[in-house]
């Protein structure tokens, strides 16, 4: 897991991709954070995003870097503490402009059932589940 944060951080941007009924959505994230030994993300619940995820929770994520790059299949499940989404503010402080950890509207997050898998064009795939 913490090889997975540190590319995802070093990236800066990784690619979410939900589904919305039958139609994949992608788009650019940035936050990523460990708080209590799990992974998180972090969004707005008001968010076309963050009801693709209530609404399915499995996504992807990508990144891409130095000519590596990171699959991540996992399941999201919320985690509705205010110690989880202060702690991800804490992290990302340029987000407290639109988020707070006591609004109703930021949510974070955290990757279960996930599986890494890190590729290039000059070596073989490594797999690394959390």
């Amino acid at each position: 897991m913490e090889r997975v944060e540190k590319f995802l951080k070093e990236a800066g941007t990784y690619y979410l991709a939900t589904v919305e009924g039958d139609q994949p959505r992608v788009r650019p994230f940035g936050t990523i954070n460990v708080f209590e030994g799990k992974l998180y993300i972090q969004t707005g619940k008001s968010k076309a995003v963050a009801k693709q995820i209530y609404a399915n929770p499995k996504v992807e994520i990508c990144a891409f870097l130095n000519g590596d790059w990171v699959r991540v299949a996992a399941e999201l499940a919320e985690d509705d503490r205010r110690e989880a989404k202060k702690a991800m503010l804490d992290a990302y402080p340029d987000l407290r402009g639109m988020y707070s950890e006591d609004d109703d509207n930021t949510v974070v997050f955290y990757l279960k059932n996930a599986v890494a898998t890190f590729s290039s064009f000059t070596k073989a795939p490594e797999t690394v589940t959390f």
